[in-house]
């Protein structure tokens, strides 16, 4: 693997990470931030954070900005109004298992989207890895028990949760379609999507706010907004559209299969979690198959009449 691919790869393990952490971390205020209550201010202190560094630029290439239009506003609401406001409302309604469990559609549907959208066809060697990592995946659901599927009860979140995969998946998939479109510097393309996402959340927010009636103020919830809009909001974001960029949408759907991975090292590490045996051979597979799955060359381009 060349070191632009290196470095792509890196910043979807990355992005990963954070996004585990992101799952930690709702699971913890789940009680005490309404789900889009914690989406929205995810988002707009992230914009607050950027705002200062794109401004100028979003200003300067604001010809830019209105010719993409529409697609702008697409991707926006797929990639930041739906895929997270949809997960913390899945979370509410479904267990953390199933959520994993649907979580592993993302590969199939980006993979099949690439070919049907993009004319990128994954060669058979990326197919054996996608499909070795979801064994790893799925002995890490079911903890090394079949009897943990038999015991799966389904319910109103595994439908939202089957919707934010798929938003997600086409979110990837656009980016990727339209990257020659969506010509802004990174940051300022980062901004103008939270902007928009943000427009687009607003009046399910203030619905949910009369609803509700908020949330309290206190340190730990300020702590989950202030990690949820660095880490898993503008860290997260801008290293998988970079590695979306340079590896293509269904390798990169691939390394989503490290999120538990990481939810269950980081549960060890911060909450004395005990690591069993089918942790490690899960964790094995899983980065087994990705190094398969994401060698450079592994995808066929059809060419576009």
């Amino acid at each position: 693997m060349n070191l632009r691919h290196s470095w792509a790869a890196a910043g979807l393990v990355l992005s990963c990470l954070c996004w585990a952490g992101n799952a930690l971390v709702a699971r913890a205020v789940a009680d005490s931030i309404p789900p889009m209550a914690l989406a929205f201010w995810r988002w707009s202190l992230a914009l607050a954070i950027l705002l200062p560094f794109v401004a100028g630029p979003l200003w300067q290439q604001r010809a830019v900005v209105r010719a993409a239009g529409w697609r702008l506003w697409l991707v926006a609401g797929l990639g930041i109004a739906s895929y997270n406001s949809l997960l913390y409302h899945a979370a509410h309604s479904t267990s953390a298992i199933n959520i994993t469990l649907l979580n592993t559609c993302l590969p199939l549907a980006t993979f099949l989207g690439a070919g049907v959208l993009l004319g990128e066809w994954p060669a058979r060697r990326a197919w054996f890895g996608m499909a070795l990592a979801a064994c790893g995946l799925l002995l890490l659901i079911g903890r090394g028990d079949l009897a943990t599927f038999r015991a799966l009860d389904f319910y109103r979140g595994d439908l939202l949760m089957l919707l934010a995969v798929l938003a997600w998946a086409l979110y990837s998939l656009l980016m990727r379609l339209w990257a020659p479109r969506l010509a802004l510097p990174p940051l300022a393309l980062l901004g103008v999507m939270i902007l928009f996402g943000l427009l687009l959340m607003l009046p399910l927010y203030l619905l949910e706010l009369i609803r509700s009636g908020g949330f309290m103020v206190t340190p730990l919830n300020v702590a989950a907004i202030g990690y949820t809009a660095l880490f898993a909001s503008l860290l997260a974001y801008l290293s998988w559209n970079h590695g979306l960029k340079v590896l293509g949408a269904a390798r990169a759907s691939l390394f989503s299969y490290l999120m538990p991975v990481f939810a269950a090292l980081l549960g060890w590490l911060l909450l004395g979690e005990r690591l069993a045996f089918y942790h490690w051979l899960g964790g094995a597979l899983i980065f087994a198959g990705l190094l398969l799955a994401t060698r450079p060359a592994v995808t066929k381009t059809v060419a576009s009449s």
